[in-house]
């Protein structure tokens, strides 16, 4: 069985790996986010929900207790909530992160709205901890599940993503966590 915490999971690419996660019955769901009326899944009857801020540490620190694997969908000052996750997983003994950041930030110049995004991932990847960060192109609401990825220092490729090919890889990531361990990945759709 593994417990799985997801960070933010009232996010519309959280509410598709929700959709996905509940099917499997050897996966614990522990949804985090501010307000639980904002849950829009159709089934969360086998998940934990915790009313809680990423940038509380006590109240993040107790969701990460227990868990196998925390996967992080989050908007704000991505910085400090890194820095809190980073802490609250070694203090709890968790080492698998999945992260979702943005496409485009390794370019030159950084445009500044993807300067949080950039902080966060450089946290994550100085943390020790056993990381997967995704940089998506941009979200689709397409219903396919269709991608590629390219991994940190290889050209990013394609300009969207489907909701729904995001979600299938991170519950990928989640099945095998080893796939992609300690890997930086750009996501797009394939010739798009």
């Amino acid at each position: 069985m593994k417990n799985i915490l997801i960070l933010g999971a009232s996010g519309a690419i959280a509410r598709h790996v929700i959709d996905i996660l509940v099917k499997k019955d050897d996966v614990n769901l522990t949804l985090f986010l501010r307000n639980a009326r904002r849950l829009r899944n159709t089934d969360v009857s086998k998940c934990r929900i915790i009313e809680g801020d990423v940038l509380n540490s006590k109240q993040l620190s107790e969701a990460v207790a227990g868990q196998d694997i925390v996967y992080a969908n989050l908007a704000g000052d991505l910085e400090a909530m890194a820095k809190n996750i980073v802490a609250a997983m070694n203090e709890q003994g968790v080492k698998k992160i999945i992260f979702i950041s943005s496409i485009g930030i390794y370019d030159s110049p950084l445009r500044p709205v993807l300067k949080p995004y950039r902080k966060a991932a450089d946290v994550f990847e100085a943390s020790g901890l056993d990381y997967t960060i995704l940089r998506p192109t941009w979200f689709t609401n397409v219903d396919e599940v269709d991608y590629e990825i390219t991994r940190k220092g290889e050209p990013e490729k394609g300009s969207v993503i489907s909701q729904k090919s995001l979600a299938t890889l991170i519950a990928t990531i989640i099945e095998a966590p080893e796939k992609y361990s300690h890997e930086n990945l750009g996501v797009n759709k394939p010739n798009s």
